[in-house]
């Protein structure tokens, strides 16, 4: 097992975010977390990557404590990208994506020619080689995500956390971002928005509503018109498609209308 969480819970102001969420991820998954807006995805996640800090609860990475480690550890073991792509300052795309070799390194030790290597690697397994030396803060919404997940790979981890990194891009780059990570044959823990999207690359998914986790299962199991419905609210025909084999949900015109009658 690479991830096992067990009963954890954040509150912010006295209001419960999550409660009580138990998962697990084993080596080589690719697990989704779904659900409406507002129902804790991304607030899990940040307690599992440490930029939110668990009230209770325990989380086990490769069988150690996770919460125990050093940040400098985790950061070695996790690789993160999330929706967020704002930097303070100004740094060309190269350096941004240098910035995934600091795990790897001593406090004042500087880029080897092997960093170079792997940071110029890292740009080409997304495209962006011969952007290099452009400023991060002129680029599109979808090139910064893009840089971002450059520097992930940079940090050559072989887990990786993902909140809703695809949800600005159009449907190019988020097939191609999701193409590109399920390539790397790495662990993957992501939340996500689209159901189709899930629906494509999860093996399996846990399903968040109101801070708790309602249900889990295979893609196959979750996305049913019934769980859907009860979960968003909205009516949906669902089959397997015939060309990928994988789930293919249509949301229904007029559903709204329909679940209120």
């Amino acid at each position: 097992m690479r991830l096992k969480v067990s009963d954890l819970s954040f509150a912010y102001y006295d209001k419960n975010i999550i409660e009580d969420i138990c998962l697990n991820v084993s080596r080589g998954d690719f697990v989704g977390i779904i659900g409406p807006n507002g129902s804790g995805k991304s607030t899990v996640l940040k307690n599992l990557y440490r930029a939110l800090n668990p009230d209770s609860g325990a989380a086990e990475l490769d069988g150690e404590d996770l919460y125990q480690m050093s940040y400098k550890k985790s950061a070695a073991k996790l690789g993160v990208v999330g929706q967020e792509n704002f930097v303070p300052f100004d740094f060309k795309v190269e350096e941004i994506v240098a910035m995934g070799r600091s795990p790897h390194k001593k406090l004042f030790d500087g880029d080897s020619a092997r960093d170079k290597e792997i940071v110029m690697q890292s740009l080409a397994q997304i495209g962006m080689q011969d952007m290099a030396k452009r400023n991060y803060l002129h680029l599109s919404g979808g090139e910064k995500q893009r840089v971002l997940l450059a520097r992930v790979l940079a940090q050559q981890t072989d887990f990786l956390i993902l909140d809703e990194p695809t949800n600005h891009l159009d449907i190019y780059y988020q097939l191609q971002i999701f193409d590109l990570v399920k390539s790397l044959g790495v662990t993957v823990l992501s939340a996500i928005h689209d159901l189709n999207i899930a629906a494509l690359y999860c093996n399996r998914l846990y399903v968040l509503k109101e801070g708790r986790i309602s249900r889990t299962g295979t893609p196959e199991e979750i996305l049913t018109p019934e769980i859907i419905y009860e979960v968003y609210g909205i009516r949906a025909d669902v089959r397997l498609h015939p060309v990928t084999g994988k789930i293919s949900i249509t949301f229904l015109p007029g559903s709204l209308n329909l679940a209120q009658q």
